[in-house]
């Protein structure tokens, strides 16, 4: 992310001395030498940042700029944020005390500008140590992957009216799945109380377990709905909570009294109501026997109408609950579904483009994603972007040379988790940050848009240049075009919708989620506090 961290910093230092031009002339030579340094070696970013996974060397390079650019950004701050607020002080006794200081304050700007000389010195030097580690020069129409700023604009803002209402997500491969489940949930005679969704991560279980709760026969059948997330650490306190509130459609009163209850009591009352009531309640993404078992205690455990539904990766939990358990195996999609996917995903229905021209390199790039609808997704999220056949050989040799490299800590995600990593290569600079952004949140957590956007502007990710000329948008306008573009990216996945269709809530998948984590680890942009997390 050292194009993003320098591109940043090179906006940021040149913000600050255009708003305090008057209080750093004392070394406003410096600063501009320093300034110079850093735009020389912006061209060079994208290769290193591209291979830093493919060369140690180049990785602590890498570093090295990133944390000189940010020792920059820090000295001139503070010097500039000291000499205001000296600026500012009044009175006859503060006067006094300038002139006074006048001498230590010389001495204090010489040590200032010897400070950034030295870190302009260090960049100098590890620019001219670029042959050494064969990083190139590359030149883009900008660092969007090659759109216009104008272009960049326009379409922000029909992404801005394309993401007010909930677009219906295309679904692949899942029709018999579907119809085989339904058929098994909306029996007369209840047969299985447990039915498990079962498949490795990123394989679309949440996905068809969500077209089974939606479906027209399952709604019809059962008169109790809930769905709840478990993820690796639940509190089984707040899932069974977040069940009874769906199931009885729970008032503020009744919520209220709920949460009073000991933990006994409300493993009783949610007894009762699945005993007496046909529900269907969806555990989505159960990690262990061990949350299973927590979990159970507050299921019937004899012969009802209610039934359980859950997804999980893990077999052996997809086998446990009761001796009367459905198993259903989620496959990956085959060959022809998988180039389905991708093509309703990255080619616009109305494109007119020859899609034979297109096939045999969307066929080889698919080989790496294993059939897995989340790798294809992201895939179509790169594609999307690139209007041309030699753009789409460009990616496919990005694909290919990230296989070669062996990027990817798991065996059975390894294709898979370097489709991820690509995919957040491609992102422009501004928005790795904003991305790196959201590891911060808990697995399987939604955020609320409204907050995100603001944290986002509070943390300076933000930046007004990338605003339309012309036009009166504010950094929270900015930030949700940002989020709009990383959804049509497919990293991001809608959630919660308002009443008008606008967008209030977003996740992350699991697998991206890792990823995120992973580039923010090498990036130094956040540590995770696992103890924070499980206090959740």
């Amino acid at each position: 992310m050292a194009e993003a961290v320098v591109s940043f910093v090179l906006e940021s230092v040149r913000d600050f001395t255009n708003q305090q031009a008057k209080f750093l002339s004392g070394v406003s030579r410096q600063v501009e030498v320093a300034q110079n340094e850093l735009q020389l070696m912006q061209g060079f970013l994208k290769d290193a940042d591209a291979r830093q996974g493919q060369d140690e060397t180049v990785r602590i390079w890498v570093a090295k700029i990133r944390d000189a650019a940010y020792d920059l950004e820090d000295v001139i701050q503070t010097y500039g944020l000291k000499v205001v607020s000296k600026k500012k002080k009044r009175g006859l006794r503060n006067v006094l005390k300038r002139f006074a200081c006048i001498f230590k304050e010389g001495v204090h700007l010489h040590q200032i500008g010897a400070e950034i000389e030295n870190i302009t010195t260090k960049i100098s030097a590890l620019r001219s140590s670029l042959q050494s580690y064969n990083i190139k020069e590359i030149r883009d129409r900008d660092s969007s992957g090659g759109e216009s700023s104008l272009q960049l604009h326009e379409r922000q803002g029909l992404l801005r009216r394309s993401y007010s209402h909930v677009v219906e997500r295309d679904v692949v491969g899942l029709e018999n799945n579907v119809e085989g489940l339904v058929m098994n949930l909306v029996k007369d005679e209840n047969l299985h109380q447990v039915v498990s969704i079962w498949g490795m991560g990123g394989l679309g279980k949440t996905t068809l377990a969500r077209q089974l709760y939606h479906h027209k026969k399952v709604r019809h059948h059962f008169r109790g709905f809930a769905w709840v997330c478990v993820s690796q650490r639940c509190q089984v306190r707040n899932v069974w909570e977040g069940i009874l509130f769906k199931l009885i459609s729970a008032t503020k009163e009744q919520k209220q009294e709920i949460k009073e209850m000991t933990y006994d009591e409300i493993a009783k009352k949610l007894f009762r109501v699945m005993e007496e009531m046909r529900c269907l309640v969806i555990l989505d993404d159960i990690w262990s026997i061990g949350t299973w078992n927590l979990l159970k205690v507050a299921f019937p455990n004899v012969k009802t109408e209610s039934t359980i539904l859950l997804t999980t990766r893990n077999h052996a939990v997809a086998l446990l609950p009761y001796r009367n358990v459905f198993l259903h195996e989620l496959q990956p999609l085959n060959e022809n579904e998988s180039w389905e996917l991708l093509v309703k995903k990255a080619i616009p229905a109305k494109a007119e483009i020859d899609l034979g021209m297109y096939r045999d390199l969307g066929r080889k790039m698919l080989q790496y994603c294993k059939g897995l609808p989340l790798a294809i997704i992201v895939l179509a999220g790169i594609l999307a972007r690139k209007n041309s056949i030699r753009e789409w050989e460009r990616v496919y040799e990005n694909v290919h040379e990230y296989i070669s490299r062996g990027i990817g800590h798991e065996e059975e995600y390894g294709g898979v988790s370097r489709v991820l990593a690509l995919s957040y290569d491609d992102l422009p600079y501004y928005l790795k940050p904003c991305f790196l952004y959201l590891g911060h949140y808990p697995e399987d957590s939604e955020f609320l848009v409204s907050k995100l956007t603001k944290l986002w502007v509070a943390e300076g990710l933000i930046s007004l240049r990338q605003q339309r000329h012309g036009s009166r948008e504010t950094m929270e306008d900015i930030a949700r075009d940002w989020l709009s573009e990383l959804v049509e990216r497919c990293l991001v996945q809608v959630g919660t919708s308002g009443s008008t269709g606008t967008i209030k809530g977003c996740r992350i998948h699991d697998l991206v989620r890792d990823m995120c984590l992973l580039k923010a680890k090498e990036e130094s942009f956040l540590q995770i506090n696992n103890s924070l997390q499980e206090m959740r």
